[in-house]
């Protein structure tokens, strides 16, 4: 049990480094190359893991086609799209804050498609979040994004607590009959697929790899440590010792991300921001304690 803590734990810290690592990739080579790139790589090696485990590459019906096409829409290509589109545009740390409200955004849409039970509780952390994420996207002031003030990188970072919503609400149901990896790595195949149509159709001469030792160093960690191993250990966890528990631990990754932003690229955040990202982690935390309560009751 101490090891999958552990190994959760290093999880958080991979994923909080991916935000730095795509910061800087994007500086200096196009997004959708740097996307194209980092899903190969994940992809080819995910391929081969469900390959190993599972003696051969296991053939989803239909409907689970459908599910994995879904999840690659929106969890892959339309994320990544907002991911790295909006790093050019924002500090690392401060986008980390504003999509700490993902498990939040994926409460309540889970009780508004799905009809999960939202608690007084819920909805309470759910509005503390909230008022967070609008004072990190204003720069410190609450109500700044709804006069208008908010920038184009502000928006796409929003739009990843957006897509990963529905990315998670997907994968509920692909997960029902397939297993979590088989999943990943499909839906990884059809988010580059997506990901290197757009590429050749916007900028087809960006792919060729002519980027700097630095930048393959990033999408070498985004592909084989923030996707491969970062999810395969996830999965792993949420088997282990349920997805209430292991979820929890996503709280660790903007304090990571924050962090690793101010050590390697030196970014420095003011206290308003950092005041918001607080009120998001709160309310997340109030959210996600609801949800850990209710599933213990649950298996009572």
């Amino acid at each position: 049990m101490a090891a999958t803590y552990l190994k959760l734990f290093v999880t958080m810290l991979i994923w909080g480094g991916t935000w730095v690592a795509a910061r800087y990739a994007v500086l200096e080579a196009p997004p959708l190359a740097i996307a194209v790139w980092r899903f190969l790589i994940a992809g080819l090696a995910l391929l081969a893991l469900v390959a190993w485990r599972n003696k051969g590459l296991p053939r989803p019906t239909r409907r689970e086609w459908w599910l994995i096409l879904g999840l690659g829409v929106t969890g892959i290509f339309l994320y990544n799209l907002c991911f790295l589109y909006g790093l050019q545009r924002l500090a690392a740390g401060q986008a980390a804050l504003v999509v700490a409200l993902n498990p939040v955004v994926v409460t309540l849409a889970a009780a508004w498609l799905a009809h999960e039970r939202l608690t007084p509780q819920k909805a309470v952390g759910g509005a503390i979040a909230l008022v967070g994420c609008l004072t990190v996207i204003g720069h410190g002031s609450p109500l700044a994004p709804l006069s208008g003030q908010v920038g184009l990188g502000e928006l796409l970072i929003v739009g990843c607590a957006m897509f990963w919503a529905a990315y998670t609400l997907l994968g509920r149901r692909a997960t029902k009959t397939l297993s979590a990896l088989v999943v990943t790595a499909y839906s990884t195949i059809v988010g580059w697929a997506l990901l290197l149509v757009t590429a050749l159709l916007d900028q087809p001469a960006a792919l060729v790899p002519h980027y700097s030792a630095l930048v393959w160093l990033c999408i070498l960690f985004l592909a084989l440590l923030g996707t491969t191993l970062g999810f395969t250990w996830f999965n792993a966890a949420v088997a282990k010792i349920g997805a209430a528990r292991a979820s929890i631990f996503i709280n660790l990754v903007p304090v990571a991300a924050v962090l690793a932003a101010a050590w390697l690229l030196d970014e420095r955040l003011g206290l308003s921001v950092l005041a918001g990202g607080a009120l998001v982690l709160a309310g997340v935390v109030l959210t996600q304690h609801t949800s850990a309560q209710l599933s213990l009751e649950q298996a009572r």
